[in-house]
């Protein structure tokens, strides 16, 4: 199917703020919906990964006043709970990792068929953590001690394969650390703010000179879209996983996953 570029924009953009902070895969779904919209080719990679920007200048805005806050407070308290230090050790694995594999990654693991793999093996990897149920040792963002939030960038290389979901990994990864679901996911939301930024920038630089003027529109209308939704979902989640465990999103995974092999074995 193909459809005019800016209703795959606004289309897209919907996926992404949809996706982009639960576990189960934002760039894994942008993948597979982009083939089936026909949006393909280098500049739609570079669509998918712009668009995040949307979705994180929500989180921003939601989370203005932490993140003022912790890096008015970082000159009097870099110690145990500080968020802006927390961040830039969560930041620092990926950050590095994503900028040496960057090139191999986009050329070679952007494939519905390793979204669909990532994503059933990322909903039994839910399921057994589930089980396991760690203890909590940091119950909110301010207990997160540096080592731990290390911990949760380590996590986080994981979501360098599109559909392992950086969310999940990090969300998960966290919550094996001891950080209870509602700390591991605020952080998660957070953390997202230099990855996705750093990440968007970098291939935007290498791959400028692939866009033109005809471009903005439909970029700008993906942004908004996800920036729109991302709001709407960010807020729901928080509230929801205070309450619930990640369990539903395991499933989601492994029927999306079995239906993303379905599809493409008859194509």
């Amino acid at each position: 199917m193909i459809v005019p570029d800016r209703v795959a924009a606004v289309l897209l953009g919907l996926v992404e703020g949809a996706t982009e902070f639960i576990p189960v895969s934002s760039t894994g779904h942008l993948i597979v919906a982009s083939d089936l919209l026909g949006f393909a080719g280098e500049r739609a990679k570079t669509f998918q990964v712009f668009i995040q920007l949307g979705a994180i200048l929500a989180v921003a805005w939601l989370y203005r006043a932490r993140l003022v806050a912790a890096f008015r407070d970082l000159r009097r308290d870099a110690g145990r709970g500080n968020l802006a230090v927390n961040l830039a050790l969560g930041f620092l694995p990926a950050g590095i990792a994503g900028f040496l594999a960057h090139d191999f990654i986009k050329a070679h693991l952007f494939d519905p068929r390793v979204v669909g793999g990532t994503l059933v093996l990322g909903g039994i990897a839910i399921l057994v953590i589930e089980r396991l149920a760690p203890p909590v040792h940091a119950a909110t963002l301010e207990e997160i001690p540096p080592a731990k939030a290390l911990g949760v960038g380590v996590a986080q290389l994981l979501a360098l394969v599109p559909g392992v979901s950086r969310s999940g990994a990090t969300i998960l990864g966290g919550y094996c650390l001891g950080l209870s679901r509602t700390a591991a996911t605020e952080f998660s939301f957070l953390l997202a703010i230099p990855v996705m930024v750093a990440a968007a920038l970098f291939d935007l630089t290498r791959s400028i000179q692939l866009l033109g003027r005809a471009d903005v529109p439909v970029f700008a209308l993906g942004f908004g879209t996800a920036f729109a939704s991302a709001l709407i979902v960010v807020r729901g989640f928080v509230r929801w996983i205070g309450r619930h465990d990640f369990r539903p999103f395991a499933w989601y995974r492994i029927l999306a996953g079995a239906a993303v092999f379905a599809w493409y074995a008859t194509r």
